[in-house]
């Protein structure tokens, strides 16, 4: 099974196979990680996006990576978080295991993940980092042979990193 890590750092400028975008709907850039990705990536993954005819929340498509140092982005847009009863928590655990089958797909070995529909799109970070680790964990689990030797969880603040620190030792418990 692949190793699980935590890091807290800028998910565009690790060199892994596959990073996740935190994407909208449109694919077609906006803020946070999703416009931080863009814009590193150069405008090929502009006019790459423009061609995928956006994307439904919780699927996963992928692109060239461009100018980045990983290979492909995978784009999964987020669940907007209401109020915890609207499905979101399905919705999230689908970006997570989507994200993942595309990047075996293409035969990565390694993907990174950020906090998928923490930041504006509101998901509470303790509930979003039980479901990613789950999600993942569940997906290793089931593909043994994958060939996925590394998940990294990038958090963007130490507040987060903390979180997903704690949230991981609960589950290795």
């Amino acid at each position: 099974m692949g190793q699980i890590e935590i890091v807290l750092g800028d998910i565009t400028e690790l060199k892994v196979d596959a990073i996740v975008n935190a994407a909208n709907t449109s694919l077609l850039g906006g803020g946070g990680v999703d416009g931080a990705i863009h814009r590193k990536a150069g405008p090929g993954l502009l006019e790459e996006c423009r061609k995928l005819n956006g994307c439904a929340a919780g699927e996963a498509k992928i692109t060239g990576g461009y100018k980045l140092p990983a290979a492909h982005v995978i784009h999964t847009p987020g669940p907007i978080y209401r109020d915890g009863k609207s499905n979101e928590a399905v919705i999230l655990k689908k970006c997570y295991i989507n994200s993942m089958q595309r990047a075996v797909e293409a035969g990565c070995q390694s993907i990174a993940f950020p906090a998928i529909s923490t930041g504006i799109y509101g998901y509470p970070i303790r509930e979003a980092a039980v479901i990613a680790f789950s999600a993942v964990t569940e997906f290793l689990k089931t593909h043994p042979g994958c060939g996925m030797k590394q998940v990294i969880f990038v958090c963007f603040s130490s507040r987060d990193l903390g979180i997903y620190e704690e949230i991981k030792r609960q589950i290795e418990q």
